[in-house]
């Protein structure tokens, strides 16, 4: 099982290295074309995203791919040196990598534990290595079997139910406890800075389909809203927003308020008692705090929804040792799968041998004693007794080769039933 990989991630390689070797979708699709043209008997599978750069390989038959090998094709792939892909990336191969490979998948790896994102972009990257013809039967096994396992952890724990930033828990726990759908409601955000645009991604995610972006910097609310295809609004509308929002979120860099009770109380009357959700993600905060006293407002500020997030976080690491037994148990599962899988042929082989044997000697015999169809009970009888004779004799080695596959082949019993058997490579 010569599965390997060689990556690096938030966890290990700072961001500037991870810009320098991440790829575009595009970009993607090529490395793999450059890649089966450079390794034909080989296969792979890239994973790039804004945290993770992973190649997942495997060797070909007749072709040998280390890691300087894949080092080096990376970085021919980057315009770098294979030293500097070597010294700031990590290599896993075997049971490690496809451990590793289950662990990212079911995003217990992810800067945010839990986040789904991961696990479609894994089948994403895998996709389209089969698209490209990269893949092949170990990278099928392997990714199909990085899906159950992620399933199972989503099923068995309760770990992706947890969130733990404070955008995630503000969309995901606190709006439906208002609102049962954001699809037909106006949702208001100011600020376009990495809390605002965090806070974006979730909105988007829970069905969110009229989100209005304000910041200062027309600008910058512009080039964000174009990103994320929402609606961008001059600052100086600010006051209009208010009063027509069902959801107003405070993502700004501001040192004071930018709406005090004073303000807010006579928007609040051309509102005429809609329900307003304030959720304040801003330190300083953006609302002052006492605008939550008002009637059909509900204003949970940054020290509610971190004390949430806490919570969470408690109740995620009581999950964790769960999850990574799930990882565990699916990755023995597989690896033994793989090798009893190695196992098979020989097996079937061994059998096959016995089988033609047992057939052209009792053809001899029965021409020997001259038996025909009048004697088809004696034939019979004869042949459940060779099937008996094989049977046992099979029986030892047979057993010894399955405990060995599942062992991790590690006493090289089926090598010595090929040769012994003569039973060749095919």
């Amino acid at each position: 099982m010569n599965l390997q990989m060689i990556g690096c991630s938030h966890h290990d390689a700072a961001v500037e290295f991870r810009e320098k070797i991440a790829f575009t979708s595009d970009q993607v699709g090529a490395a793999l074309a450059d890649f089966h043209d450079r390794f034909p008997s080989c296969e792979l599978v890239l994973i790039s995203t804004c945290n993770r750069i992973e190649l997942y390989t495997t060797s070909g038959d007749n072709q040998a791919l280390d890691r300087d090998a894949v080092a080096g094709f990376l970085a021919d792939q980057r315009s770098l040196t294979t030293d500097e892909v070597i010294d700031q990336m990590i290599y896993r191969a075997g049971v490690e990598a496809v451990e590793h490979l289950f662990t990212v998948a079911a995003s217990l790896d992810s800067m945010v534990v839990g986040e789904a994102q991961i696990l479609a972009q894994v089948k994403q990257a895998y996709d389209l290595a089969c698209t490209s013809g990269s893949a092949g039967p170990l990278t099928h096994n392997v990714f199909q079997a990085a899906n159950r396992a992620a399933k199972r952890v989503q099923q068995e724990t309760s770990i992706h139910r947890r969130r733990v930033s404070v955008p995630s828990v503000a969309v995901g726990e606190v709006i439906p406890e208002v609102f049962d759908s954001l699809s037909k409601k106006r949702v208001v955000i100011c600020g376009a800075g990495e809390m605002g645009e965090e806070t974006l991604r979730y909105l988007i995610q829970a069905g969110a389909k009229d989100i209005h972006l304000l910041n200062r910097s027309f600008e910058r609310a512009v080039a964000l809203a174009e990103t994320f295809d929402v609606t961008p609004v001059p600052w100086t509308e600010l006051l209009d927003e208010v009063v027509a929002a069902d959801v107003l979120i405070g993502a700004t860099a501001a040192t004071e308020p930018i709406i005090d009770q004073a303000t807010f109380l006579p928007l609040h009357a051309k509102r005429k008692n809609r329900v307003l959700l304030i959720l304040d993600l801003a330190v300083p905060r953006d609302f002052e705090a006492s605008i939550g006293d008002l009637s059909s407002v509900y204003l949970y500020g940054i020290d509610d929804l971190k004390a949430a997030c806490e919570r969470n976080r408690r109740e995620r690491q009581k999950e964790w040792p769960k999850a990574k037994q799930v990882i565990a148990e699916e990755t023995e599962r597989f690896i033994s799968a793989i090798h009893h899988r190695g196992a098979g042929p020989v097996i079937q082989r061994l059998r096959t041998q016995a089988t033609d044997l047992k057939q052209d000697e009792l053809m001899r015999l029965k021409n020997k004693l001259g038996l025909g169809e009048s004697d088809a009970a004696t034939v019979k009888e004869i042949e459940k007794s060779f099937d008996r004779l094989i049977n046992k004799l099979l029986h030892p080695p047979l057993t010894s080769i399955k405990d060995d596959a599942a062992e991790g082949h590690r006493r090289g019993l089926v090598e010595a039933v090929r040769h012994l058997f003569n039973l060749g490579d095919e």
